[in-house]
């Protein structure tokens, strides 16, 4: 791709590239600003939609999910982001469509400005920032901050965002990878040591001859934490050891499927102690021996002849090993309990599915499923595709699970411009937007065969005004935001005057 070109021209193909990046984020951020003009309702026409729980905001942030695939939180900031940069700093939106500042600038820009009301104030800032921006150059975080906050407080000192701090900055975060999972975040000092004494008080519960080094046990221990067990099951695989048990039942019930034949010849994993070679490494001299390692780590695929997957699936989470599980049940720390498949039953004659069908629903589905939501099944409404009342069956072929907000977004963003879904045997989805784009989502789980086509004659829904049992907000979202900035503001106002 860059063959002939200097140094030189390799860095300005470098630069001209991030620079086409940040002109093509610019026009997405656009996009998402006109389509949301675009499908404001006048408020005479408009229900009190904009007091719904589901209000035109998360109608378009939904679409904006859907378009992108991304989850409906990222949707709904790049929403905020948008509409602020186009209606708020108009100057900055035209800055940032020439390509010379990128998105982590005008998210920033953003924030720190949000405390300004006064249009005239607004102008003022947004013209100084588009001005100033064009040059700062290159700058960190925090210098881009204390750059922004200089220009809105000689403006307006009441709007300089003055409440944020490292402790308002704590947060937890998991990210799934490889049969294990990474935690990082940020916490009270207070609330870290108590953690860390209470991990290794647990890790001392089991008996000499647990075969887990000191830092597994901890791990294990947040865990037992989690389920609210007092104590740590011992691994030692004697049944008189006093530590066998955790002595209290779990607190919360996390649910792995996994086909019946791997729990049957599973075996419990090498996942405890410590091995020779987990501290050292060697030098690989030869190709043949690197050939030899590669082999021998290549992760474990099911047979090309369809057989069973040596692992299960987290509802809501990520994969885990067979032996893994193997040795939960080995320990009495988890239960195996078998998932019915409807095949060809007939529909259910009520409209809340039995609980045998309610399970096979959530471990066929794992999540939410429209396009981009990852909401966790245990946090799932099981819909039905069809609705009840216009002549769906409560059957495995028209029931999914949707997480309430996209269940209400469904129920009642409908009509001619609404949201339309298909369901088919095999539990894909057929999603249509709005604007006429087609989106498919599948189940989170393969392990289960079709269920059934169905033969539905649609019937005309019951209620003419659904409308009314839709969740309401006390305040619209414009005024709860204006309520907001207003209390940081009084908040400023009495704490940094002079």
């Amino acid at each position: 791709m860059f063959e002939g070109l200097s140094d030189g021209a390799v860095v300005d193909a470098i630069g001209a590239s991030a620079r086409a990046e940040n002109i093509a984020c610019a026009r997405r951020i656009g996009a998402i600003a006109e389509l949301y003009n675009r499908r404001q309702i006048p408020v005479e026409d408009g229900q009190g939609r904009e007091l719904w729980r589901i209000d035109p905001w998360e109608a378009v942030a939904a679409e904006v999910s859907a378009a992108q695939c991304i989850t409906p939180a990222a949707a709904g900031s790049l929403l905020h982001n948008a509409i602020c940069l186009h209606e708020r700093l108009p100057a900055v939106a035209a800055v940032f469509a020439t390509g010379a500042i990128d998105y982590r600038a005008v998210r920033l820009i953003v924030g720190r400005t949000l405390l300004a009301l006064d249009p005239d104030v607004l102008a003022a800032i947004d013209a100084d920032l588009a001005e100033m921006i064009v040059g700062w150059g290159p700058l960190s975080v925090h210098a881009m901050q204390v750059t922004i906050d200089k220009i809105v407080e000689r403006h307006d000192p009441d709007a300089r965002r003055r409440t944020e701090s490292l402790a308002r900055g704590r947060h937890i975060e998991i990210n799934h990878e490889h049969g294990t999972s990474y935690l990082s975040g940020q916490m009270h000092q207070t609330d870290a040591t108590l953690l860390d004494r209470r991990l290794t008080a647990l890790a001392h519960t089991v008996c000499d001859d647990d075969p887990r080094t000191v830092e597994q046990r901890r791990a294990d221990a947040l865990g037992a934490l989690a389920s609210g067990h007092q104590s740590l099951a011992c691994a030692c695989g004697a049944q008189t050891c006093p530590a066998a048990h955790s002595g209290s039942a779990a607190a919360v019930v996390i649910h792995v499927v996994a086909e019946e034949s791997v729990m049957d010849t599973a075996q419990p994993g090498d996942t405890h102690g410590e091995r020779p070679e987990d501290s050292c490494c060697e030098r690989i001299t030869s190709r043949e021996r690197l050939i030899e390692i590669l082999t021998d780590t290549q992760p474990c695929r099911p047979p090309s002849t369809g057989g069973p997957l040596a692992s299960g699936l987290i509802i809501g989470g990520s994969t885990v090993a067979a032996g893994v599980l193997a040795d939960l049940v080995r320990r009495g720390l988890a239960e195996l309990r078998p998932v019915i498949h409807p095949g060809d039953s007939r529909p259910e004659p009520r409209y809340r599915p039995s609980g045998s069908l309610a399970d096979f629903i959530r471990c066929r589905d794992l999540t939410c499923r429209f396009p981009g939501c990852d909401k966790p099944a245990e946090f799932c409404d099981i819909d039905h595709t069809v609705p009840y009342d216009a002549g769906g069956p409560t059957h495995a072929s028209n029931l999914k699970l949707m997480c309430r907000k996209h269940h209400l977004l469904k129920t009642f963003w409908c009509g001619p411009n609404g949201w339309h879904d298909e369901q088919l045997p095999d539990g894909t989805v057929v999603w249509t937007s709005p604007s006429g784009r087609t989106y498919r989502t599948t189940p989170g789980s393969s392990l289960f065969r079709p269920t059934g086509t169905l033969t539905i004659e649609r019937r005309q829904c019951g209620s003419l005004n659904r409308g009314a049992m839709m969740p309401r907000r006390q305040r619209t979202r414009a005024g709860d935001r204006r309520y907001r900035v207003l209390a940081e503001r009084r908040h400023n106002a009495a704490a940094f005057s002079p």
